[in-house]
């Protein structure tokens, strides 16, 4: 018993504790993803506004165009028959027959000296 009574009291074998595992953080990936879904979706709408404001943007200038075009044509159309009524204003004939009718005028008679002889 002396032996008992000498050894020493060794201690306990302390515990090991176990490790906490890591908690799963909370996941704000989903907040994310929706938001950048909301951005995404943003920019494409913004992106289609302004495709269909452009496409409306060119039909109006061609309609302008158009009916400029129709307006320069009538124009032409105009300037062509002023033109023939031009021409057939001042036709000799007609000068001719106003001059006599109206002013009494005659035709001038080619009497005249032929002085190359």
């Amino acid at each position: 018993m002396a032996r008992a009574a000498t050894a020493r009291a060794l201690p306990a074998p302390a515990r090991t504790r176990a490790r906490p595992k890591p908690r799963a953080k909370a996941k704000p990936a989903p907040r994310r993803r929706v938001a950048g879904g909301v951005v995404w979706i943003g920019l494409v709408a913004l992106l289609l506004a302004g495709v269909v404001a452009l496409n409306v943007a060119v039909l109006r200038l061609n309609v302008q165009l158009d009916h400029t075009q129709s307006e320069r044509n009538q124009l032409r159309a105009d300037n062509a028959q002023l033109n023939t009524d031009i021409a057939a204003r001042a036709a000799s004939g007609r000068i001719v027959a106003l001059a006599s009718g109206r002013l009494g005028l005659q035709p001038a008679t080619p009497d005249y000296l032929d002085l190359r002889k």
